[in-house]
């Protein structure tokens, strides 16, 4: 047992992987030398050589492409494309063939690849820097789309990941790459993809998050919990799929579901566990589901994201308001 940040533990599930299957190989933008942007990928290369881990050209569509092709052909690609608002130029190879692939070939190819990126504000960045694409891919049918929230669910998911034979999007929230430290498993481990986390019993309102805003949750419960509020939190790992049987237990129970997330509201995530709300659990509603997300807007550059990111108090203002309503 080791105690590793989210960059630590993510570095820890690829080395385990890149040692036991000689088909995994890892490449993109400044990944091999570099070890990556946010050195995610730091030591790889040494260790495991250029044919392993290597860099390639800044062209995302050509780095997803030829993934596709190397999944296709036996190996299993995990590429890293450098930023959430630098996979839009890949978006036609994710849509038009990553996605539809095994479906194309009426089974006949499966698709054992991982597309990497670091997503979501909170660290001042650029134009393009700070998006929170999820949606956009969790409504391609053939993907699946995955957020880890701390550095030990960072290992064990993207180990299954890596172990699917379905391609998978794996996002990384980079505001706590380096923020949270915690036990992780030295060993190989993996949890199950499409399975949510209950993170802790409340009887009052369910909460619904993942990603960086499981954090900023935590911080609003504690102020619930001074305010006699109870809480139940649910860390949903899988954007896609998505288990609607534990939203369903909860929001059951506690009667009220508040969906938080930092990508914009309409059209979203939020959306879905809303709807989710209401097919699985409207009889058993005593307020109206709500949604605590980024506003419809681009996400403003440098300093300006404080305009936008989601706070804690915001959080339990919306939590104070569900439970009196």
């Amino acid at each position: 047992m080791s105690v590793m940040t989210m960059v630590q533990a993510i570095n820890n599930a690829l080395d385990i992987k890149l040692n036991e299957d000689s088909t995994v190989v890892i490449y993109g933008e400044d990944v091999g030398v570099e070890g990556g942007v946010f050195r995610v990928t730091e030591g790889l290369q040494k260790k495991y050589g250029v044919e392993r881990v290597f860099d390639s050209p800044l062209a995302e569509s050509a780095i997803v492409g030829t993934a596709l092709g190397m999944a296709v052909s036996g190996l299993k690609p995990i590429v890293e494309l450098q930023f959430d608002g630098f996979t839009y130029p890949a978006f036609n190879q994710i849509a038009s063939n990553v996605s539809r692939m095994q479906n194309r070939s009426r089974g006949k190819f499966t698709v054992p690849m991982v597309i990497r990126f670091p997503y979501g504000g909170g660290i001042n960045a650029l134009e393009h820097h700070s998006d929170s694409p999820e949606a956009l891919y969790a409504h391609l049918p053939g993907l699946k789309v995955v957020v880890p929230s701390t550095p030990y669910d960072a290992k064990g998911l993207l180990i299954a990941a890596i172990e699917s034979n379905d391609p998978v999007v794996f996002m990384e929230p980079k505001r706590i790459y380096r923020a949270i430290k915690q036990e992780v498993p030295d060993e190989k481990y993996s949890l199950p993809l499409g399975k949510a986390k209950v993170i802790q019993d409340g009887s009052d309102v369910t909460v619904v998050a993942y990603g960086a805003m499981i954090r900023e949750c935590q911080k609003a419960i504690a102020m619930a919990e001074e305010a006699g509020i109870s809480v139940e939190l649910i860390d949903l790992r899988s954007i896609y799929p998505i288990d609607r049987e534990t939203i369903r237990n909860s929001v059951r129970k506690t009667g009220r579901m508040i969906a938080v997330a930092e990508a914009h509201e309409s059209f979203s995530v939020g959306s879905e566990l809303i709807a989710i709300t209401n097919e699985e659990a409207f009889l058993y509603l005593e307020a109206p589901p709500r949604r605590v997300m980024g506003y419809d807007t681009v996400v403003p550059l440098a300093q300006g994201e404080k305009f936008y990111i989601i706070s804690p108090d915001r959080i339990f203002y919306e939590i104070e308001k569900t439970v009196k309503f």
